[in-house]
């Protein structure tokens, strides 16, 4: 058993080592088996002694995961030879991996014949057999036994004379087959030469002086490969040697070079010259002379050539053959230009393309900027209206626009120079309405087509077809009689000919005219006698055109005639008086009139009656009455009472008769005749006046008929418009000069305006608005080219015949700033010699400005920033105003600016460039490039080695700036100069022993004339001893062991380790440096003494034991090292509790289990080792009464003597104790809540032995009636689950078969007919459904009794509803309350008849006491509603009964998982949510509350934080994988109930590593050496680089950011910086 436990804890521990998911893996699947790496590399020298043990970079081996595992390593292939053995080392956890070479084997290694094997080993693990193997790589290291030899052995190579100094021209190549240093040679010369110098160790040649073709044209060189070993060994061996054959060839050096200007000659010009083109050529002599400039492509037809422009002369100019066709190229040639030297061979030039464009086109073929235009013109636009403009582009100034012959160019002007359409005339629609007008440029190679549309406007009035109308008609017509029709036609379009009629009388008239059709027609009664007889109509003829409508009156006169259409009317009627009897005969009685309004015929009088005695007398014209005959005798004295009726008529119409009475009076009384009035005269005399005046009216509109609708008034311009306006040149296009406003007197068209200019506008910039005057700017105004202008702006209106005026304008055009500085030449160029004196004028620069005054007045400035140069703002005169300096700046480029001087407006500017070149003097002495110069040389470098290049710098040009060098100290014969290339070589074999370091003295001269100029610079020269550390630092053993407490304080000492090394001085120095293992960073070592201490804390339980690789190197010119294997155990201390498998356990035991029975296994483990199998288990809470016993070192729970009972005791809660025997010991806390399972110990138990009930009788039942429950018999069972389910049955007293009892519930229900007086006894049985069934029986007696006599007092329940509450624990039986009803003493019978859901309750028959029938649970039901029956046996009542079923605290709270795991990063943020936990307590409302418990590390719990109500666990610290990658907590919930449940659960949280820790080197600076002669690829000097992440994000790579690391590369894995290229 403690073997297996053993077991479980390594199991453990390595899964703690080696993390989460590899450990889960290791515990699924045990480790292979497997060496640390698939191949290694090792090495070994050839010629090596036996059992020379091999070298290896790396451990090479097993790292056993097993401790029972037994290795044996075996060479199972590639080892032909048997030359290599492989044996077995073990050391902790490692098996190491040993080769050797086999001793009395006469077998040599030669790397010569082999440099590698590659072995296949085989390891075998002795218990299982199980095998691994690797691939064992052995490189056979090399020592100096062969010379180098060259291939080819001969080289040639071909070299123009004009090849530059320092020029590699060949490179020679040999091999040595020994490798690394042995393999290393120097190339010489045999026989020193200046002209060349070979490289000693790349083998290229370079060139160091200079060829000349006419002195040497071929050079034999012999060139030897010495062996450096000959000198590091002091062996003499032979050196090889090559020959090197170099050929001189006569140099053409440059090709020519072409640059051209094109240029765009006049038109004018007799021979234009398209470019200006220059071909230079650096060469001397014939090479640099030009020999042709050729057209090589673009010129097809052969029309240009090149012309030189003088003899000799490098420009040549481009010119026309003949006539050039322009035409099929309107936008110009591309000629493509090669020139050609006279060198031998000659050197072409590159081509070079210009571009020539036409004298006429410059900016290519002439074009309309549209191909229609199109335009609209008014009828009513006066002659010399603007139409359109058209406009070709480019602009050229002969560009001239004409008409091409069509139809309709009558009747327009074209302005040939700025392509203006005009009218010459006023257009008529009805004429023609559209024109189509074609424009050309004048050279006709041009055309746009100009449609012009006729707008139709009201310039016709009516016209009537009759001078005047004349017409008659009677009085009295009916009203809308036609009394005549007048007609008139308008020739215009539209509404603009569409006519209307009306009268235009101002007075009244009684006539209408109808608009439409000219007819006129009466519109009131007309009376002869009271109207006009004569009428003169105005007719008036509209048109319905815009902006007015054309109108023409005529004069209709219409003639009234005269009816007889009036009856007389007397003036007086109804006359009474007295005449006397003595009246004479003869005399006026009285004169009546009567008055007709007709003047046809005159109004004659009778008497009618009333004469009939002839007495009286009556005038029939007059109307005088006279007395006839006397009165005083005769018939006529008889009467004295006359009463006359008198008539009146106009021989047509009789008057209303007029009626006298004449009573005779006495004698000598005058004639006394009183009449009334009837107004008949003043009615008609106002009748006729009105008629007059009506007359009258038409009399004065007859004479305004003749002034009306006749254009009477010439317009008008106003007299304030001024003679002459002022307008700027820069006014914009289209904006407003000056509002020519003119007046015209008449009305409509007679007095609208419109407006033209009529002349003085050539160059078409200005336009009229015709229908406002407004003068405005149609193209932009030039005051340079026309500074005035005299426009003759006419005015016409628009009336028949139309009338006109006009007024001369003139415009002065003002300057304005529109014209910036022009200079005379696009550049400028002046050379002048760099010693030219201060305030010297160079150049004069000029610019012209053609605005005037201040806007054309032009001042000078130089933008450039300098200070050499100034310029006279107002003659443009550069002086020098600093000393010029051609060695800082050869050539000076000045922008300099030309600005107006406008006042008011933005000055205008022109920039040129000046460029001033400077002429050289020698005023430069060479300068050293660095001043001085330090080498190092090694000490076996062959004779004529190129140690250095000297560098001097002469700025100044030709002569001035060539260099002479010279050795001013010979360094003792060691070395020369190159006086032209600067090369120090050298010439005599040099001695590290002897001398140390040179330290010459260099001249540096030029061939400046008239004086030359030198400088001197200092060379320091250090000899550099050639590497002989030949013995590296030997560790005594290839590996080492040590041991450390884990909680021993940082800076502990660990082990010492020591190495020897056999050289000599630096040689034999050693520093120790741990460069590798799992310790590197945990640890570090004293790089002299050796001395191994602590750097970090120390943990066991995470890491058991570390491996380090120390490495001891010398502190050589080429360092040797070697390294030993150290490691390092780390003893254990007690700093872990114990930790169980499962936070809590949940086993079950059935009740009254014997003795030893076994309860659960607690498991639990420690991660220290010294608790290993020593943990000690104790239950220390919730078993007072002993029912439980624990194995104080298995942790097996089991049962003791002491029975379980589970009616008693359902569930136990036990607390144990674990802990470990460590000082001080440790322990943890695991809970254990034993479920006891229920056994089948107890029987139904009736709650009366027997039931005694009276029932009232019962009538005999109908047929197939119900059976009606009786009594309902209820029995409990204190056990649980299936021992507690009970069924009823009747055993006895039920013979007939008449009752029957419900068998789950107990009901006992009859069909049975009882009479009063009668007894049934039965004998029920309650069995449980248990192994074996229990029972028991009971009796119930039934008496039957007289049905009650129906009461006094009607029966109720004393409530109107009842409400109860229980526990859901109470038992069977228990009463919950009681149903009263009054009165009280009644004999009653109850029932439940509803609502009973599982029948659950019951109610007492005869008390009404209701009672739980059986086990409630509130989490299935809560609330019942029960309808109760009660009855007296007569009448019925019911009621509702609530019942609330009280939770208790009965059920566990539940975790949704019983281990929750997550995985989060390190880098994540304190109050970060990271798990939900979620419990459930099936109990009702229970709030449950979660804690976190404990942890395995006790650092886990600060770690994080839970939500007590919420369950959310959250981070409170940073968390750090590397510190604790995985923490596992306990957490517990618990409700808030009586008593508190609890429960429990594990989190594992995972932390998983990210990149958060920036790599950190173990040292904050490191210091390497390494000497000039060090080999390629040797190590200088590791840094280290540590990270505390894991896996990738731990991989640290090296770079080197910055300092010269040219000669050095990085290993970017291995830390190891190596030399990268040599010398």
């Amino acid at each position: 058993m403690g073997r297996h436990l053993a077991l479980l804890l390594l199991l453990l521990l390595l899964l703690q080592h080696f993390g989460d998911s590899d450990g889960s893996q290791r515990l699924e699947h045990p480790p292979p088996l497997q060496f640390t790496h698939f191949q290694y590399n090792v090495t070994v020298h050839e010629n090596s002694a036996a059992k020379t043990y091999v070298g290896h970079p790396v451990k090479m081996g097993i790292y056993i995961t097993n401790p029972l595992w037994e290795l044996r390593y075996k060479i199972v292939s590639g080892d032909n030879e048997n030359l290599f053995k492989a044996e077995e080392y073990i050391l902790g956890d490692f098996c190491f991996l040993r080769i050797r070479t086999k001793g009395g084997n006469t077998a040599i290694l030669n790397r010569e014949v082999k440099d590698h094997y590659t072995l296949i080993v085989k390891a075998v693990e002795k218990n299982t057999n199980v095998e691994a193997r690797t691939k064992v790589r052995v490189q056979v290291l090399d020592t100096n036994d062969l010379r180098p030899l060259f291939s080819p052995t001969s080289y040639s190579v071909s070299l123009p004379e004009n090849t530059a100094i320092r020029t590699s021209i060949a490179r020679v190549s040999a091999t040595d087959a020994d490798i690394g240093t042995n393999g290393e040679f120097y190339y010489s010369f045999k026989d020193r030469t200046d002209m060349f110098a070979i490289h000693p160790t790349s083998g290229t040649v370079v060139l160091t002086g200079r060829l000349d073709y006419v002195e040497t044209q071929l050079y034999e060189l012999e060139i030897l490969a010495v062996d450096r070993g000959m000198k590091l060994y002091g062996s003499s061996g032979i050196s090889s040697m090559a020959k090197l054959t170099v050929h001189v060839e006569q140099a053409n050096e440059c090709a020519p070079v072409i640059t051209a200007v094109t240029l765009s000659p006049s038109e004018l010009d007799k021979d234009p010259t398209y470019a200006i083109v220059t071909v230079d050529d650096c060469d001397q002599g014939a090479n640099g002379e030009i020999a042709s400039l050729s057209i090589v492509a673009g010129d097809f037809l052969q029309q240009f050539r090149t012309v030189r422009s003088s003899p000799g002369s490098k420009e040549y100019k481009i010119k026309a053959l003949n006539g050039i066709d322009w035409d099929s190229h309107p936008s110009g040639y591309n000629l493509t230009l090669q020139a050609k030297d006279k060198g031998t061979p000659p050197q072409f030039s590159s081509v070079k393309v210009i571009h020539v464009t036409s004298p006429h086109f410059k900016a290519g073929p002439v074009r309309f900027e549209k191909d229609i235009y199109r335009a609209e013109i008014s009828e009513f636009a006066p002659p010399n209206t603007p139409v359109v403009m058209v406009k070709a582009v480019p602009s050229y100034p002969h560009l001239r626009y004409v008409f091409k012959s069509t139809p309709g160019k009558a009747k327009f002007s074209l302005n040939h120079n700025t392509g203006l359409i005009s009218i010459l005339e006023p257009i008529k629609r009805q004429q023609t309405s559209h024109f189509e007008l074609e424009v050309t440029t004048s050279d006709r190679k041009a055309s746009t087509k100009v449609l012009v549309k006729v707008l139709g406007t009201n310039s016709n009035p009516p016209e009537f077809t009759q001078t005047a109308y004349k017409a008659s008609f009677d009085e009295n017509a009916p009203i809308g009689t036609t009394v005549m029709r007048v007609s008139a036609i308008d020739p215009d379009e539209g509404e603009n000919g569409y006519v209307t009629y009306s009268i235009a009388n101002l007075n009244h008239v009684p006539f209408v005219i109808d608009h439409f059709t000219g007819a006129v027609s009466t519109s009131e009664n007309l009376d002869y006698e009271l109207m006009p007889r004569v009428y003169t109509l105005r007719i008036r003829a509209s048109d319905w055109g815009l902006p007015y409508r054309r109108e023409v009156e005529v004069l209709a006169t219409i003639t009234l005639n005269n009816l007889n259409d009036n009856t007389p009317l007397f003036e007086k009627i109804n006359c009474e008086g007295t005449i006397p009897r003595d009246l004479g005969v003869g005399e006026q009685i009285t004169t009546v009139s009567a008055i007709d309004a007709d003047e046809l015929q005159l109004v004659r009088y009778q008497i009618e009656a009333g004469n009939e005695l002839d007495l009286f007398g009556l005038n029939p014209n007059s109307g005088v009455l006279s007395l006839k005959q006397s009165l005083m005798d005769g018939l006529g004295a008889k009467v004295s009472f006359h009463s006359l009726r008198i008539t009146a008529t106009d021989g047509e119409n009789f008057a209303t008769p007029l009626y006298i009475n004449i009573t005779v009076a006495a004698s000598r009384k005058p004639v006394n005749l009183q009449c009334e009035e009837t107004g008949v005269a003043k009615m008609l005399a106002e009748k006729l006046l009105q008629a007059n005046k009506l007359h009258g009216q038409g009399e004065a509109e007859d004479i305004f008929f003749d002034s009306h609708s006749v254009n009477a008034h010439v317009p008008q311009f106003r007299s304030t418009l001024p003679a002459g306006i002022e307008v700027k040149e820069n006014h914009p296009v289209g904006s407003s000069i000056i509002f020519m406003n003119a007046t015209d007197l008449d009305s409509g068209f007679n007095g609208k305006l419109v407006y033209a200019i009529s002349g003085g506008n050539e160059d078409s910039c200005f336009i009229i608005d015709m229908e406002t005057g407004m003068l405005k700017i149609l193209s932009s105004l030039d005051r340079e080219t026309t500074d005035r202008y005299t426009l003759n702006i006419t005015v016409f209106d628009l009336g028949i015949p139309q009338k006109a005026a006009w007024r001369l304008l003139d415009i002065i055009v003002l300057d304005a700033n529109d014209n910036p500085p022009e200079f005379l030449q696009e550049s400028y160029f002046v050379e002048v010699s760099e010693d030219k004196e201060i305030n010297s004028e160079i150049i004069q620069v000029e610019a012209t400005d053609k605005d005037l005054g201040p806007n054309g007045h032009v001042t000078y400035s130089i933008l450039t920033d300098t200070d050499k140069f100034s310029i006279d703002s107002t003659t443009g005169v550069v002086k020098i105003i600093h000393p010029l300096d051609r060695e800082l700046q050869h050539v000076h480029y000045l922008k300099i600016e030309a600005r107006d001087q406008a006042k008011e407006e933005p000055q205008l500017f022109s920039t040129v460039l000046l460029k001033v070149s400077l002429e050289d003097v020698n005023d430069n002495p060479p300068k050293f490039i660095p001043p001085n110069y330090r080498v190092k040389v090694r000490e076996d470098l062959p004779e004529g080695t190129i140690i250095m290049w000297l560098e001097a710098y002469d700025p100044d040009l030709g002569q001035s700036s060539q260099v002479r060098y010279s050795l001013m100290d010979h360094g003792e014969g060691h070395f020369d100069v190159d006086k032209l290339s600067g090369a120090v070589r050298i010439v005599q074999q040099l001695d590290f022993e002897k001398k140390q370091v040179y330290n010459l003295t260099v001249r540096a001269k030029d061939k400046g004339k008239p004086v030359s100029l030198s400088s001197t610079c200092y060379v320091e020269i250090e000899v550099i001893d050639v590497n002989e550390n030949l013995h590296p630092p030997v560790f005594s053993s290839f590996v080492e062991k040590g041991a450390v407490k884990e909680d021993v304080p940082i800076g502990s000492s660990v082990m010492t380790v020591s190495a020897h090394d056999e050289d000599t001085g630096r040689d034999g120095e050693i520093r120790y440096s741990i460069r590798d293992g799992s310790g590197v960073g945990v640890f570090k070592i004293d790089e002299e003494t050796g001395v191994i201490e602590t750097s970090d804390r120390l943990d066991r339980e995470s890491t058991s034991h570390y491996w380090l690789t120390v490495y001891a190197t010398d502190q050589g010119v080429v360092p040797l090292s070697s390294f030993i294997e150290i490691y390092i155990e780390v003893e254990d201390v007690n700093d872990n509790a114990p930790q169980t498998s499962e936070p809590v356990y949940y086993p079950e035991i059935m009740e009254n289990s014997p003795k030893d029975i076994p309860v659960v296994q607690i498991e639990a483990f420690d991660p220290d080792s010294s608790s290993d199998d020593k943990l000690t288990y104790k239950i220390t809470s919730g078993n007072p009464q002993g029912f439980f016993s624990i194995h104080p070192k298995t942790g097996l729970i089991t049962t003791t003597s002491r029975k379980l009972d589970r009616e008693q005791q359902d569930e136990h809660i036990l607390e144990v104790t674990v802990t470990d025997n460590g000082t001080p010991p440790r322990s943890t806390i695991a809970r254990v809540i034993v479920k006891i399972l229920d056994e089948n110990d107890n029987k139904p138990q009736f709650l009366q032995k027997f039931y005694k009930i009276r029932l009232p009788e019962r009538e005999k039942p109908e047929r197939n009636s119900k059976r009606e429950p009786l009594y309902r018999v209820v029995a409990t069972d204190k056990d649980e689950g299936p021992n507690a389910e009970i069924s009823y049955s009747i055993e006895d007293g039920n013979d007939n078969g008449k009752f029957f009892i419900e068998p789950k519930t107990g009901v006992v229900s009859s069909k049975k007919f009882s009479a009063a007086g009668e007894y049934d006894i039965l004998s029920i049985k309650a069995v449980d459904n248990g192994r074996p069934q229990k029972s028991s029986t009971t009796r119930l007696h039934i008496e039957w009794i007289s049905k009650p006599k129906p009461s006094l007092e009607p029966i109720s329940f004393e409530e109107s509803f009842f409400t109860f509450t229980v526990m859901e624990s109470d038992p069977v039986a228990h009463m919950i309350g009681v149903i009263s009803v009054e009165p009280a003493g009644t004999p009653l019978w109850f029932d439940i008849i509803g609502g009973n859901y599982d029948s659950h309750f019951d109610v007492d028959k005869g008390t009404g006491t209701i009672i739980v029938a059986k086990p409630l649970d509130a989490e299935q039901k809560s609330n019942y509603n029960l309808t109760v029956e009660a009855t007296d046996g007569t009448t019925t009542i019911l009621t509702q009964v609530f019942i609330k079923v009280i939770d208790t605290n009965d059920h566990r709270p539940q975790f949704s998982t019983s281990k929750y795991e997550v995985v989060i990063p390190e880098d994540t943020v304190p109050e970060t949510e990271i798990l939900q936990i979620s419990a459930v307590d099936r109990d009702e409302k229970n709030k449950l509350i979660y804690t976190l418990q404990s942890s395995i590390d006790p650092l886990s719990l600060k770690k994080f934080r839970l939500d007590p109500a919420t369950g959310s666990l959250c981070t409170s610290e940073k968390l750090d994988h590397e510190a604790i990658h995985q923490h596992v907590l306990t957490v517990m919930v618990r409700d808030q109930d009586v008593p508190v449940k609890r429960n429990f659960a594990r989190i594992v949280i995972n932390v998983s590593d990210t990149n958060d820790h920036a790599p950190w080197f173990t040292s904050s600076s490191y210091e390497g050496r390494v000497y000039e002669s060090a080999a390629v690829g040797s190590v200088v000097l590791q840094v280290t680089a540590l990270d505390k992440d894991k896996g990738k994000n731990a991989e640290v790579l090296y770079s080197i950011e910055s300092g010269i690391f040219g000669p050095f590369n990085l290993l970017k894995h291995i830390f190891f910086s190596k030399i990268s290229s040599r010398y």
